[in-house]
């Protein structure tokens, strides 16, 4: 398949911190790919590149054009949408409020059977449609923020950490969910998730992330057999 996203040569900084150090990657349109590293290696501060959030260097194709150097909203305009660590839910708005929050750039007339179609993936929503979300679950704020990433009708789903802080039968129970989203939706998905064996068991291609490089990068599933990188890398 094509590359719906590629990054070449791509650095990264906080002030005079260098995070980044000249990575290369791709995710290819309708694919699955995860970004796996120990904390501080780089993995969120991959997303918010591709955000417009920090400072960078090198390029950022999307769909064959560059994005690197524009505006955060014009990234979001242009089809990529990020769920972030800690989720980003607004937590004094309704959930009905949030969502609609992910379809405020939308010119379309569709969004009443988007929302319709994110109460078929995450039921609980509609239980909650009134409810202040800062009164929901963990679990339930999860599938609030992926909800409402998804209004966007992303090209692009940046998903960090979704199975943080969730007890291990929420975290089965999101994950079913992705899955059914990645079938059905075709949305490309860039994943970074520290519980290594459920991202490779999700994705199709995986980097590795050590201070900032990638040491590792292939096919999640012979990354995932490769006994010499779990016991050095991925701690299982």
């Amino acid at each position: 398949m094509p590359a719906l996203l590629e990054a070449k040569d791509l650095h990264a900084a906080y002030g005079e911190t260098k995070v980044l150090h000249g990575l290369d990657f791709t995710v290819e349109e309708g694919g699955v790919t995860a970004l796996l590293g120990a904390n501080g290696a780089g993995k969120t501060t991959t997303l918010r590149a591709i955000c417009g959030m920090v400072r960078t260097s090198g390029q950022i194709l999307l769909g064959g054009e560059p994005i690197q150097g524009s505006a955060t909203e014009d990234i979001v305009r242009r089809g990529v949408a990020h769920v972030p660590d800690g989720r980003g839910t607004f937590m004094e708005l309704t959930v009905e409020e949030n969502m609609r929050l992910g379809s405020y750039t939308r010119r379309d007339t569709n969004v009443a059977a988007d929302f319709d179609r994110m109460f078929g993936y995450f039921p609980r929503l509609k239980e909650r449609f009134r409810q202040q979300a800062g009164t929901l679950s963990g679990g339930e704020q999860q599938m609030l923020a992926i909800a409402r990433a998804l209004l966007l009708r992303p090209r692009l789903l940046l998903l960090d950490e979704p199975s943080f802080g969730l007890a291990p039968l929420i975290v089965q129970d999101i994950f079913a969910i992705l899955r059914r989203i990645r079938d059905s939706e075709r949305v490309s998905v860039l994943l970074v998730e520290q519980n290594a064996s459920l991202a490779l068991a999700f994705a199709e291609d995986a980097y590795l992330l050590e201070t900032g490089r990638i040491v590792v990068a292939g096919k999640a599933a012979d990354i995932s057999r490769d006994e010499s990188i779990r016991r050095s890398y991925l701690g299982y």
